[in-house]
């Protein structure tokens, strides 16, 4: 069985965004040369996320408003986590709906998905550097 990992780097310099990483993971494929196997995609910070979806227009604006919604930003004080001296309570929880991670089957060379799914990275607290795990294991 071969394996293959590579770090993706996102420095999002607004609090929140949502980038499409399909073609990026995609190329690690290639890189990897593996044909049947797994691919996990991880976020590796805890206010950041990595789900899979359409990429259809407004959908990932939806998700923004959403989240909003369900844990907005301010007010700071809201959030016990922020009485730290940090302001990303809201991040944590945005992270923990929207999930750390996505495993897709290979076949053929290939990410074995359904006819609309693509992969998103998920920012929930930018404006620093921040990594998504790529590894796949296979034959």
């Amino acid at each position: 069985m071969k394996s293959y990992r590579k770090e993706l780097w996102f420095n999002i310099p607004g609090r929140r965004a949502f980038i499409n990483i399909t073609s990026q993971v995609e190329s690690c494929l290639r890189e990897s040369e593996i044909r049947e196997g797994l691919c996990l995609v991880n976020a590796m910070h805890i206010t950041a996320s990595v789900f899979i979806n359409d990429d259809e227009v407004g959908l990932c604006r939806d998700y923004d408003d959403w989240l909003e919604q369900l844990a907005p930003h301010e007010p700071i004080s809201r959030y016990r986590h922020n009485r730290t001296g940090e302001d990303n309570g809201d991040a944590h929880l945005k992270r923990q709906v929207m999930g750390r991670e996505v495993v897709a089957a290979v076949t053929d060379g290939r990410l074995d998905f359904g006819p609309w799914e693509q992969i998103f990275y998920g920012e929930f607290d930018g404006g620093r550097a921040k990594r998504v795990l790529v590894k796949i294991i296979g034959e």
